[in-house]
């Protein structure tokens, strides 16, 4: 389950930021903001979600998730390809994220 809610986190946080790019950047209408507003909500709720036993845990972990499906959004709705460097960083966060989240604790 907590790989999905890490997803469904990423899809929301990455729109919800693409809203205000589109608005900022892109010259799109402040409407945007709206749906934005709403998916940057969805994410914080979501992400309370994720079985960890402290936020900072669950947010660093997070941050790995982050970065890959940051770029599936370049490559699926930005139309650009990843180059190998990003897909190279991209699995040392993964790696990373993991450790964080899986690492055995001591007690």
């Amino acid at each position: 389950m907590t790989v999905l809610w890490y997803l469904l986190a990423a899809g929301a946080e990455i729109a919800g930021c693409f809203a205000f790019w589109a608005w900022l950047r892109l010259d799109r209408s402040p409407l945007w903001l709206i749906p934005g507003m709403v998916c940057l909500a969805l994410f914080a709720w979501v992400l309370t979600k994720v079985e960890a036993d402290a936020a900072g845990r669950a947010y660093a972990a997070y941050g790995g998730v982050y970065i890959a499906a940051s770029l599936m959004w370049l490559w699926l709705v930005e139309h650009r390809t990843p180059d190998r460097w990003d897909l190279i960083g991209a699995v040392v966060c993964l790696v990373g994220a993991g450790i964080i989240l899986l690492g055995p604790r001591g007690g």
